[in-house]
């Protein structure tokens, strides 16, 4: 018999407080062999990986704006960053304690002031600069290595750790240099890099915190296939919301090469999301799936310029086409894993994607800009629920692989 998907459940304490920082609860499946697709272990990886790849994306969304002069729009995306800051200190004081949260939390952040240095050294044209905060940042490095050596116990190193931290600040470097220069196909594209990136860190962390402590957390393995699928589906699907944020945001804007570059970048995301899709169930269901995924986006695509063009009939038709297209996509998704996800579930979980993403676009048509990344943090942190559900589905339907 097939177990029922969905079944939401308190995991140990350690998972369920790092998902509490987010804001959601951690969903288990498990299939007829009884192994459990969603455990402790990949959902602390996951949940790392949200709350570092939001960090991303947020610094770069601040520099941006920074750099195009709108003051408002970079004080409420700093501000969300600060958010992402605090939860990603109090995930970490939710397994090392307190006194630990407390330095690590001026720790962290102390990185966002380098970073910010440098964005207002390029707006300034200030090269000395520039220079000093990219100086500050590498020995930032090696300094953030060696107190995760120290927390961890020696399970990352001082050199490792140094490695991944001076990655991610080159590869935001580079992100932030496309926006400054205003070539933002070569930004934006830069963005999905960066994002990309710190799946490294999280799962380095979260195999350390497994290691480390093995009584907190459950199925103490986040490395396995099923823990690979799970935080990969994430990535994308955290990404989508990201990218279609920035290509609205720059649209309202008034900023088209803006807008053509994040929705190139938009249409990426895209390819590799039906790419996924199409390594689990193959070419044929990817070709399926692209044009259905891609339908979505078109209809935001409209409420957008309806928006825009304060064309009240337009939005209500593209909410009209977004609501049918909910149930649209349960249905297909309910035949893909043979109703290991149900029509009625799935279409749930869209129509929350759905709503949280127009709060946003809605924001930005206001300008209102502390409503839009207010909105954004809970609709990206939402896809978090979609992916374990998917992930859960897939491992169940194919227990052999996962």
């Amino acid at each position: 018999m097939r177990k029922r998907w969905l079944k939401t459940i308190v995991v140990v304490a350690i998972v369920a407080v790092l998902a509490a920082a987010c804001g959601r609860e951690n969903d288990e499946a498990g299939g007829e062999n009884g192994k459990a697709a969603v455990t402790a272990a990949t959902g602390l990886r996951t949940t790392l990986f949200k709350l570092f790849g939001e960090h991303v994306n947020l610094a770069t969304v601040a520099a941006a704006r920074a750099l195009t002069g709108n003051t408002p729009a970079f004080e409420a995306a700093a501000a969300a960053l600060d958010g992402n800051s605090n939860d990603i200190a109090a995930a970490i004081g939710s397994v090392y304690g307190e006194e630990t949260q407390k330095a690590f939390d001026p720790l962290w952040k102390k990185h966002i002031g380098f970073v910010v240095s440098y964005v207002q050294g390029k707006g300034a044209g200030d090269q000395a600069k520039q220079d000093k905060a990219v100086d500050d940042l590498t020995a930032y490095a090696g300094e953030f290595g060696a107190v995760l050596e120290s927390v961890t116990q020696g399970r990352l190193t001082k050199d490792a750790v140094s490695g991944l931290v001076s990655e991610h600040i080159g590869t935001l470097k580079t992100a932030i240099d496309g926006v400054a220069a205003k070539d933002f196909r070569k930004g934006f594209q830069d963005l999905r890099k960066a994002y990309a990136h710190m799946e490294m860190i999280a799962s380095g962390l979260a195999g350390a915190i497994a290691d480390q402590k093995p009584g907190a957390v459950e199925n103490g393995d986040p490395a396995t296939p099923a823990g690979d699928l799970q935080v990969t589906l994430f990535r994308l699907l955290g990404e989508h919301v990201n990218l279609a944020s920035l290509a609205t945001g720059q649209a309202l804007a008034g900023n088209t090469p803006g807008f053509e570059a994040a929705a190139a970048a938009l249409d990426g995301n895209s390819n590799d999301i039906a790419a996924a899709i199409g390594s689990v169930y193959g070419e044929e269901t990817r070709q399926a799936f692209d044009p259905l995924w891609k339908k979505h986006i078109g209809f935001f695509v409209d409420y957008t310029q309806g928006k825009a063009a304060i064309d009240q009939a337009k939005q209500d038709k593209a909410v009209a086409d977004l609501t049918a297209y909910a149930a649209e996509f349960g249905a297909v998704i309910e035949s893909v894993t043979e109703e290991r996800l149900t029509k009625d579930a799935v279409s749930e979980l869209v129509s929350a994607h759905i709503g949280g993403l127009k709060d946003v676009v809605d924001g930005f048509a206001a300008k209102d800009f502390a409503k839009s990344y207010a909105a954004l943090r809970p609709a990206y942190a939402h896809m978090q629920m979609i992916s374990d559900a998917l992930a859960g589905a897939i491992a169940e339907q194919f227990p052999d692989k996962y």
